[in-house]
């Protein structure tokens, strides 16, 4: 009974959380709305296809759906691969490629808490311009980079606006994947100084199709957008959770800035 009840909590929390009712949901999965209400109340035990369907119809990432198979004390279906294990080699293959074609342009591989997996020359370049060379093998997040106070945002003029805009995109993730890795992310991020008196009302008139990151460094001006794209269909959690951020830029003199760094990368021995 404890397991039905650990089950029938975390079924109707991602209920709620996509903000649908018992009905909505029962035709959704195709079964009766006294079967979800028999469900949530712990009164009826969950089959691994039931968990599929409830899952598949409240959008539930790969991840979570394991906690709740885990929850109605099944064993968890979907995998979890290291990025470097050999079974993923045509994947990387495939992200070497996407940076390979974004090059002299930055681009990088991140994880769902915007740890840096892989990047290009570009954005080797760009951060090495900001604030440095990386160490070999450290450990990168980029939204510290990005949030805390002493590492890109000294050198990005419109932090606030950008900080705004990247911490909703947070709180909307911690409301997307329920996880507490992602909750522990934003209460990270939000506890840097400044970030709490954020006004993102400016935001609310846009000036420009879409928000540039406007970086100023010495007699340098650099000023980029991105996009963010993910894998098709995936099956294993890390693949679901990868996301691979390009940047692009907004005008001509940072167009050229990037590819004279290309260039001089080019001619290295």
């Amino acid at each position: 009974m404890a397991r039905n009840k650990n089950f029938s909590a975390k079924m109707r929390w991602w209920r709620k959380q996509r903000g649908i009712s018992q009905l909505d949901l029962a035709y959704r999965a195709g079964i009766s709305q006294r079967h979800i209400s028999f469900l949530e109340l712990g009164r009826s035990e969950p089959s691994r296809e039931m968990i599929e369907l409830i899952a598949s119809a409240l959008n539930v990432p790969l991840r979570e759906h394991n906690a709740l198979l885990v929850a109605a004390g099944y064993a968890p279906v979907w995998r979890e691969t290291n990025l470097g294990a050999p079974e993923l080699a045509e994947i990387r293959r495939a992200l070497n490629y996407i940076l390979t074609q974004q090059e002299p342009y930055p681009a990088v591989v991140v994880d769902r808490r915007w740890n840096l997996l892989m990047a290009n020359g570009g954005a080797a370049g760009l951060i090495d311009f900001l604030v440095g060379p990386l160490t070999p093998g450290a450990k990168v997040n980029l939204a510290d980079a990005l949030i805390a106070p002493d590492i890109l945002r000294p050198f990005l003029l419109n932090w606030k606006d950008v900080a705004g805009y990247f911490i909703r995109s947070v709180e909307a993730d911690a409301a997307a994947d329920g996880t507490d890795e992602t909750a522990a992310l934003l209460k990270r991020l939000t506890a840097y100084d400044g970030v709490q008196a954020l006004n993102t009302a400016s935001l609310a008139n846009p000036s420009a199709p879409v928000l540039p990151m406007h970086f100023q460094k010495g007699d340098t001006s650099l000023s980029l957008f991105t996009t963010i794209a993910t894998l098709g269909t995936p099956q294993d959690i890390t693949l679901q959770e990868l996301r691979i951020e390009s940047f692009f830029p907004m005008d001509n003199g940072t167009d050229e800035v990037l590819r004279a760094w290309g260039s001089k990368r080019g001619r290295r021995p």
